[in-house]
C-alpha cells in the first residue's frame, strides 16, 4: 500500500505523504507535482507558500463549539474502561467530533494558526500539529511522543502535571509503546529527553503540554525504503494505546466511525531525510460544516469529567 514511498525513496526524489489512521488511502506526490491551489503544507521549515500580506484580521477566530453530550462521551468511555478491567486495554486515546462554527474559512485558519506542522487538504481538512512523529537524519530515527495537556493559566501548572501520578502513568506507557515500535525499525534505542514541557498560544488560553524524544540507529534495510518502515510503526503509539493491535480494535467500537486522515501522520521526504507529524489538532469539512475531532487517554484511573473537559478544551487555533 505504501510501495510509492519505497520507490521515490529509493530514487531520493522529494516528496509529500499523508497517510490516514486506517491506512486505506494515503496520498503520495512528489512536491514537483503538487498542486498548492489544492494542497498547502509546511513542515517545519519547509513549506509551498508564502504568508498573505494581509493574513490576519484585527480579531482571534471564533470557535463556537457544539460537542457531543457528555452522556454519549461517558458511554464509550464505560466501554473502554470495561475493556481496560478485563485487561484487553491499559492505555487507550478517545476521541470524538466536535461541531464547530466559525467566522473563518479553513483556508484563513490554516494561514492563521501558528505551528511546527500544518497541512491545508484540497479544502477538506486542515492540520496544525504540534506532535512530531518521526524524523530521520541519515541513520537516526527520533520519535517525540506528545501527552500531557494542562491549562497553562492554572497556578503551579507545571509542577501539577509532572506530578500527576496518572499522567505520568500513561505518558510512561506511551514512552514503553514507541520505544518497542522503535525497535523494530532500528537498534540502540533510548530515551533521550524524558517528560519535557512546552507552552502552547491558542486563541483561547496557553496550553502546557508534555512530550518526550526516543533515538534508534536505524537499521540498513530501511534507510530509504519508507513504505515499509511506516507500514510497521504506524499507527502512531501517542494517539492509540497499549496494547496496539487490541487497543485499536476497541477504539473502532467505542468511537463508532473511521478516523479517516485524523491521528493520522503526514511529513516530506526532502531527498535525504524524513520529518513527520502526527495530525492532530484537526478541522475537517462534512458536508459544508466543520467538525474540529480531539480527545486524551483512558486509564482505568481516569474520571470522565476530567476527560471530557480535556477533550474541550484542545478544541482550539495555535496562535503567536
Amino acid at each position: 500500500m505504501l510501495q510509492e514511498m519505497n520507490q521515490l525513496g529509493a530514487m531520493k526524489t522529494p516528496f509529500l505523504f499523508i497517510i490516514d489512521f486506517e491506512r486505506k488511502h494515503p496520498f503520495i506526490r512528489p512536491l514537483d507535482k503538487i498542486d498548492s491551489s489544492e494542497i498547502l503544507y509546511k513542515v517545519n521549515n519547509l513549506q509551498n507558500y508564502d504568508e498573505p500580506l494581509k493574513k490576519r484580521r484585527d480579531t482571534k477566530p471564533i470557535l463556537k463549539k457544539e460537542p457531543v453530550t457528555f452522556s454519549e462521551y461517558e458511554k464509550a468511555f464505560y466501554h473502554v474502561v470495561k475493556n481496560q478491567k478485563a485487561g484487553n486495554s491499559y492505555l487507550l486515546n478517545l476521541t470524538f467530533p466536535t461541531k464547530i462554527t466559525s467566522d473563518r474559512t479553513l483556508k484563513e485558519i490554516f494561514f492563521e494558526s501558528r505551528a511546527r506542522y500544518k497541512l491545508y487538504f484540497q479544502d477538506r481538512f486542515i492540520v496544525f500539529s504540534p506532535e512530531t512523529f518521526v524524523i530521520i537524519n541519515d541513520d537516526i530515527i527520533s520519535s517525540y511522543p506528545m501527552k500531557g495537556t494542562i491549562d497553562a493559566s492554572i497556578p503551579d501548572a507545571k509542577n501539577i502535571i509532572l506530578n500527576d501520578a496518572k499522567e505520568f502513568a500513561e505518558h510512561i506507557t506511551i514512552v514503553d509503546l514507541i520505544r518497542n515500535d522503535l525497535s523494530m525499525v532500528s537498534n540502540n534505542v533510548q530515551v533521550e529527553k524524558f517528560r519535557y514541557c512546552e507552552k502552547i498560544k491558542t486563541s483561547e488560553k496557553d496550553l502546557l503540554q508534555i512530550s518526550s524524544k526516543i533515538t534508534g540507529k536505524l537499521i540498513d534495510k530501511y534507510r530509504f525504503n519508507f513504505g515499509d518502515l511506516f507500514e510497521i510503526i504506524l499507527p502512531a503509539g501517542s494517539v492509540t494505546g497499549a496494547p496496539k493491535k487490541k487497543t485499536v480494535e476497541i477504539i473502532k467500537e467505542a468511537e463508532k466511525m473511521p478516523r479517516n486522515y485524523f491521528t493520522g501522520v503526514f511529513g516530506i521526504f526532502d531527498g535525504r531525510n524524513i520529518d513527520s507529524a502526527v495530525m492532530i489538532r484537526y478541522i475537517e469539512k462534512t458536508n459544508g460544516e466543520f467538525f474540529y475531532k480531539s480527545g486524551g487517554g483512558i486509564t482505568v484511573y481516569s474520571e470522565p469529567e476530567k476527560e471530557y473537559r480535556e477533550m474541550i478544551i484542545k478544541v482550539y487555533v495555535p496562535l503567536d
